[in-house]
């Protein structure tokens, strides 16, 4: 039996991953990165010149009266800040562009992702908490790419010159001071840590707001339709609150880490001060050497603050990363190795056995068997929960079932991959979900490479084509989020044209025109009916008025099927519960 691995060697290792994913975004972008480096690096040196020049006019120049000289090194000083403005505009530009750069991928290899992660995963994740990773998260992700490798190489290379170079002034007094580096060290670890889990949580009820903001401009209207609007500040302030406990949180891991290594760098100077003096006194040093002393040991405490001002930008982008690869390891949709493609499809369906539950909840389905035949027309009926729409979603495989088989044409759906199930699969909803975009984007969304033609033939089979005609920008009108400039019934023939172009062999119909009025209805009605013809449908009904013509109904009820038959032989079965549904629709 393998022994687990003890939780402090499994954090390294997992810290060690993440940097190493991290570091691969590098490569598109890795010549930019080196000249970036190397403009640091020469800002590095350059800011080295100051006190270098500074020991040399205290010691030399000034007490000799070489005016020239002084002049001279004043003017190379000058012209190497000159230098330094350029290179730190180069880094300021194009180091970000670095940043810019791998923030875009990942968020195209994020979006990419979503696209192809099951059903299931979106049950269990908001909308506006998905959102929150791919635009908060990865913005501070991208601020790490640019500012980390900067800061830390710049900051290695003036620690390591300072040193080198207070050396040569005085090795004792620069031994000594340098000896308050590893108390530094012990502090920034112990405090690391509980900065790390307090912008963690942080990071969470950012996106918990996020969510909620989300959800509640989503349903804007229902809020003002039911003056709730107290409601939604009260769910709001309750997010809000959670933020502001985790912020306070964050902040006061942030300030103890903060004062204290600022204490520890303090603590550098009154070395420098007492130190030096005691070296001055004893003349173990000259004054033009402890003046440059004094003046160049910003060498070493100006890295040092820079590396702990980065602490909380590296607490930041390493959170956001470990929620990007949070998703990004969470797997996708993926056809089994002997999966294979339909051909022309006859769109006959047969259930065998089938059950099925979603996570953590219980059983939906219990042993369907059902079996329609190509292009008939099967109705399913029954109680609201008792599984009908599931049902409905297993056929396009949108999830697994737990046992059983569901075939398509004597093909196990589990054996055919999902593109090739999907394309030959259209769906109608109550819910009908339009992009925020124009007419024609929303039905082309049926066959993006459809002619001209073929989309005002399928906006013609669903009765919108007059309508679209009466608009003044025809075609290319814009629907607004969602559709809302739309009614219900012009949604409804919207995504139904949709259908029409998609051309499937099997169609699902959910409650298609349960939202809609009477009147409505029988206009969708007569676009369904023609929709229908020819194709393999499933019909999810409430108003039992338009399956009558259904060739079989199920009745479906604690996810089983109680009753089938056509309309008449359901009605004729006394206490059967089609006849009692019926009984009630008609009242």
């Amino acid at each position: 039996m393998t022994t687990p691995m003890p939780a402090h060697q499994t954090e390294p290792k997992k810290q060690r991953g993440l940097l190493r994913r991290f570091a691969s975004y590098y490569k598109p972008h890795m010549r930019i990165f080196i000249l970036d480096m190397l403009a640091s690096l020469l800002i590095s040196v350059i800011g080295m010149t100051y006190p270098i020049v500074t020991n040399r006019m205290l010691n030399d120049l000034i007490p000799n009266r070489a005016y020239r000289s002084i002049v001279l090194a004043g003017l190379i000083v000058l012209g190497l800040y000159i230098l330094r403005m350029f290179l730190r505009f180069f880094v300021q530009y194009w180091g970000h562009m670095v940043g810019v750069g791998m923030q875009a991928q990942m968020r195209t290899d994020l979006f990419r992702h979503l696209q192809q992660l099951p059903f299931d995963f979106y049950d269990n994740h908001e909308t506006g908490k998905i959102m929150s990773r791919m635009t908060n998260d990865l913005f501070d992700v991208s601020e790490l790419a640019h500012h980390g490798p900067e800061n830390l190489f710049i900051s290695g290379i003036m620690i390591i010159g300072s040193f080198v170079y207070l050396s040569t002034i005085n090795l004792p007094l620069t031994l000594i001071v340098f000896l308050v580096a590893p108390v530094l060290a012990v502090v920034s670890f112990f405090c690391r840590r509980k900065m790390r889990d307090a912008f963690t949580e942080r990071r969470k009820t950012t996106a918990q707001i996020n969510a909620s903001i989300e959800s509640s401009v989503s349903g804007i209207r229902v809020t003002k339709a039911y003056t709730n609007a107290e409601k939604e500040q009260e769910k709001f302030e309750k997010s809000n609150g959670l933020f502001k406990n985790a912020s306070r949180m964050a902040y006061k891991a942030m300030a103890t880490f903060s004062s204290s290594t600022s204490f520890v760098t303090d603590i550098f100077n009154v070395v420098i001060l007492i130190a030096g003096g005691l070296f001055l006194y004893n003349g173990e040093i000259t004054f033009g050497d402890y003046s440059t002393f004094i003046v160049s040991i910003n060498l070493f405490i100006n890295p040092i603050t820079t590396l702990i001002s980065f602490m909380e930008q590296y607490q930041n982008g390493v959170t956001g990363f470990s929620r990007f690869i949070e998703i990004m390891d969470t797997p996708v949709e993926e056809d089994s190795p002997q999966a294979v493609k339909l051909g022309k499809v006859r769109g006959e369906i047969e259930f065998r056995h089938v059950s099925f539950h979603y996570q953590d909840s219980r059983e939906i389905l219990k042993d369907i068997n059902l079996k329609i035949n190509p292009g008939e027309k099967m109705a399913l009926v029954g109680p609201s929960g008792g599984g009908k729409t599931t049902l409905c979603h297993l056929i396009p495989s949108f999830y697994p079932i737990q046992s059983g088989t569901i075939l398509i044409d004597g093909v196990d759906v589990s054996k055919i991959s999902k593109d090739s199930l999907r394309k030959n699969i259209g769906i109608v909803q109550q819910d009908v979900f339009l992009f925020n975009g124009t007419i024609r984007e929303n039905i082309l969304y049926g066959r993006l490479d459809a002619t001209e033609e073929e989309m005002i033939a399928a906006a013609k089979r669903a009765n919108i084509h007059d309508y679209v005609q009466s608009l003044e920008n025809g075609y290319d009108s814009e629907i607004g989020e969602r559709g809302v400039k739309l009614s219900g019934g012009q949604k409804q023939r919207l995504s139904i044209a949709r259908v029409f172009l998609k051309d499937p062999a099997i169609l699902i119909l959910d409650e298609a025109t349960s939202a809609l009025d009477n009147t409505t209805e029988i206009f969708i009605q007569q676009a369904l009916d023609e929709l229908c013809a020819g194709r393999t449908t499933i019909v999810v009904a409430h108003r039992l008025s338009t399956i009558r013509s259904a060739n079989e109904i199920a009745v479906v009820s604690g996810g089983q099927i109680v009753e089938r038959g056509t309309h008449e032989e359901l009605m004729q079965k006394e206490n059967g519960i089609y006849r009692e549904l019926y009984a009630l629709t008609m009242r």
